[in-house]
């Protein structure tokens, strides 16, 4: 197991919910997209509905945060687009390699 860093998990507690804010806000503006496109009130309800029940499970709106999963959780929060590899950047170079790294190979 890699062992993260004080500061690099510290830092990871203190971005996340600036990170999860901002993708929620994006998901607000799709679903507007969503709810306001030339189909009938009953096909945007039940894509509506699907697309929320999808995404209330992405990394992006829920985590469950432990020190032990950080490097997979910011994997997951980069697979997601929640992030980008540039986000990363005050973290140390060990968690940015490795991040880069796993996200090349999955």
């Amino acid at each position: 197991m890699v062992e993260v860093s004080k500061r690099d998990w510290k830092l990871f507690r203190e971005k996340l919910p600036g990170w999860q804010e901002s993708y929620m806000e994006r998901l607000c503006r799709e679903y507007v997209e969503l709810l306001t496109c030339d189909k009938k009130g009953s096909e945007r309800f039940w894509a509506l509905e699907e697309r929320i029940k999808k995404d209330r499970k992405a990394p992006g709106v829920i985590l469950s945060v432990s020190k032990s999963d950080m490097l997979i959780d910011l994997v997951r929060l980069v697979q997601d687009e929640v992030i980008g590899l540039e986000d990363l950047s005050d973290f140390s170079e060990d968690v940015q390699e490795r991040v880069k790294f796993m996200v090349q190979r999955w």
